[in-house]
């Protein structure tokens, strides 16, 4: 750590300015984080402009007093940094767009698309040129600091982190498993407060396996609550876990990508109102979040300053002030989940404290969920595989071998989509994944 009292926290892809505000709203509330030195980074100037501007905005609300800067260079916002945090969008909107266009021609149905699937398995290659560069970056600039990952697909992401750059101390971070268990709280009729709960498995596919107050089992109370409102039922988390016993901690919309049993029949999206296409209008959401935040900064509007419980900050603040917390990280599984594959990434608990982010050891998954985890798990491992061996087939055999992707198309309409993404992606692409494999 180079200054306790004057951290120097690196935000990549701080272009992202919600997000970055809602950040920045959650370290700046620390009053020992109130003089970080705050390095704002994008390729975007207008953006960057942007994050600045709500950077100091947000400080001067908090009676902070960091310091500010901007950089369209990378290596200088990294220079000396004790922490990194990552949220970059590789391609924007453009680019998810497409991953959900090109698929659509073809009769496959996405929601979300950033995390398993083709928009994942897409998704994840454009977004590996740029993070192999930030990790040489920080291999040369900062190799001591914490990379925060917030970038999806996260188990991807972390996954190809760890076998480019295993020195670097790589932590991906969701707050999935937190509002799973704040909702079904509040379902239940308990104070989020005084509930006790462990969850593990992959990214936006964990599963609560303990959901308790004071020792006392709440899955009762879940599935009185599910009981007394037969619409919960029309919900594919509530359908998982009435079919596997633990409740999933991510979004129905997520949850039901990840599988092979709901996206591709009629029946099924109208019985669990699944939204095709949902992260189609988020896009818009967020773009118009940011043209309000640009104005309002330029017409000196004020802005909204809210925190978000995010875990980044608790991480940053938890190493420099030794306050323990325990938060949800991803992580390469090197023996904490006993039945998913060793050079997997996982999601479990992870103490935080001095000495950073230290995960916590769980077992065995209940069979039935490690079995779906072990599925996206071997899809993750040959995205990977493909850019780390420069070997685009292993690109269709991940598309093979995905759930939703495989329930929904034969085996040369499954390589013909990826060819056709190959060429809408074109650059953004690291170049020995370029080929063109046709049947």
């Amino acid at each position: 750590m180079n200054d306790v009292t004057a951290p120097k926290i690196a935000f990549i892809g701080a272009g992202s300015v919600v997000f970055t505000q809602g950040l920045l709203a959650d370290l700046l509330a620390f009053p020992e984080l109130a003089h970080a030195r705050v390095a704002l980074h994008d390729i975007d100037p207008e953006r960057l402009d942007t994050a600045e501007g709500a950077a100091r905005y947000i400080a001067g609300v908090r009676g902070a007093k960091p310091t500010i800067t901007a950089h369209l260079d990378r290596r200088a916002a990294l220079g000396d940094a004790d922490f990194v945090i990552n949220i970059i969008q590789v391609g924007m909107d453009g680019a998810t767009r497409t991953d959900f266009t090109v698929p659509a021609r073809y009769g496959l149905r996405q929601t979300i698309g950033d995390t398993l699937g083709i928009g994942g398995i897409f998704r994840a290659l454009r977004t590996f040129p740029v993070l192999r560069g930030l990790a040489a970056d920080m291999s040369e600039l900062c190799p001591d600091a914490l990379l925060l990952n917030y970038t999806n697909p996260m188990a991807m992401n972390v996954l190809y982190l760890s076998r480019i750059a295993p020195r670097l101390r790589v932590t991906g971070l969701c707050h999935s498993v937190h509002w799973t268990v704040h909702d079904l709280a509040q379902l239940v009729g308990v104070p989020f407060e005084e509930v006790t709960h462990l969850a593990a498995g992959v990214n936006h596919q964990a599963w609560l396996l303990r959901f308790e107050r004071a020792g006392q089992d709440l899955y009762p109370l879940l599935d009185e609550a599910i009981a007394k409102d037969p619409g919960l039922l029309r919900r594919v988390r509530v359908d998982m876990y009435r079919r596997l016993g633990h409740y999933p901690t991510e979004t129905s919309e997520h949850s039901s990508e990840y599988v092979p049993w709901y996206l591709h029949h009629d029946s099924e999206i109208e019985r669990l109102r699944l939204p095709v296409g949902a992260y189609l209008e988020i896009i818009e959401e967020n773009a118009a979040s940011y043209r309000r935040t640009r104005d309002a900064l330029a017409c000196g509007s004020p802005l909204p300053v809210e925190g978000t419980m995010e875990y980044a900050p608790q991480i940053i603040h938890s190493t420099l002030t030794g306050t323990p917390r325990t938060i949800y990280g991803n992580v390469p599984n090197r023996g904490l989940i006993d039945n998913l594959p060793a050079d997997s990434v996982v999601e479990v608990p992870c103490l935080t404290d001095a000495l950073g982010v230290q995960p916590t050891r769980i077992g065995a998954l209940p069979p039935q969920c490690a079995a779906l985890n072990s599925a996206y798990a071997s899809v993750t491992d040959l995205v990977v595989r493909a850019a780390t061996d420069h070997e685009p087939r292993h690109i269709r055999h991940a598309a093979m071998a995905d759930p939703a992707t495989a329930a929904a198309l034969p085996v040369e309409r499954i390589w013909d989509l990826c060819d056709d993404l190959v060429r809408a992606h074109g650059d953004l692409l690291q170049p020995e994944l370029r080929a063109l494999l046709g049947h």
